[in-house]
């Protein structure tokens, strides 16, 4: 479906990503991991078209991703940041539309897809009446997911989605969240510090260093047959994901 081919970015003499070669498939979940600064939100930034490449190619459903075409490509793909970023002048119900009345979407269609939306992200309809600062941070996140998935998109691109939410609130929506991934069935890429987060949502998990992609797999893959001691070390410091210690 998504496809990067020797895709580099540089900012100044910083290499945030070096060449990169990666396939997403349909309906796969892909977790990003990797320590500060290896290069998982530029990764994330490049394949969405935020981020001009250096070099390479990215291809989606065939069709080669180029100046022309690249915000229609956006289009096809939802986007959620670690706080929500919601505009704090609007309504929940107006950042979630913003797009789609860009589009001239018809007003019934509009407000046939909140509902939808907001019942499968378990949000009470009073709360999309209020502004950001009026919600609390998992609302806020709910109604960030919302807001990328209006357009109905192919991929669902997550970057640190739940890294600013309390422990608790965290849990609850890290499970409400996999329901949802479950029960769309689209292509997700998430980026994530958190090696706990990457076991219970990846099919594939994509270990990072350096702006390089170290190694690619099941968590059990990169537990048991890690590429570099690396891998060890980066899993093994956040230990209860070791089976030895998963009880």
């Amino acid at each position: 479906m998504l496809e990067l081919v020797g895709v580099s970015k540089r900012y100044g003499s910083l290499r945030a990503l070096c060449e990169t070669n990666l396939t997403f498939g349909a309906e796969m979940v892909y977790v990003v991991v990797g320590t500060s600064g290896c290069g998982k939100s530029t990764l994330l930034k490049v394949a969405l078209g935020l981020a001009r490449p250096d070099s390479g190619t990215i291809t989606f459903d065939g069709i080669g991703i180029n100046d022309t075409n690249v915000l229609s490509y956006r289009q096809k793909i939802g986007y959620v940041i670690q706080d929500g970023g919601l505009f704090p002048h609007l309504t929940a119900r107006d950042n979630v539309t913003l797009v789609a009345r860009q589009l001239k979407w018809k007003s019934d269609r509009i407000a046939e897809r909140v509902q939808v939306l907001s019942q499968l992200v378990q949000l009470p309809d009073e709360a999309l009446d209020r502004f950001p600062a009026q919600l609390s941070g998992g609302q806020q996140q709910r109604i960030g997911i919302m807001r990328a998935l209006m357009l109905d998109p192919d991929v669902l691109m997550l970057d640190e989605p739940l890294g600013a939410l309390d422990p608790l609130i965290r849990h609850d929506l890290q499970v409400d969240l996999k329901r949802i991934i479950q029960q769309l069935g689209k292509t997700v890429i998430m980026v994530t510090h958190d090696v706990h987060e990457a076991a219970f949502f990846a099919d594939e998990v994509i270990l990072m260093r350096d702006g390089q992609v170290l190694q690619q797999g099941t968590m059990e893959q990169l537990l048991s047959a890690p590429v570099d001691p690396f891998v060890t070390r980066f899993i093994r410091a956040q230990r209860s994901v070791l089976p030895q210690e998963a009880s």
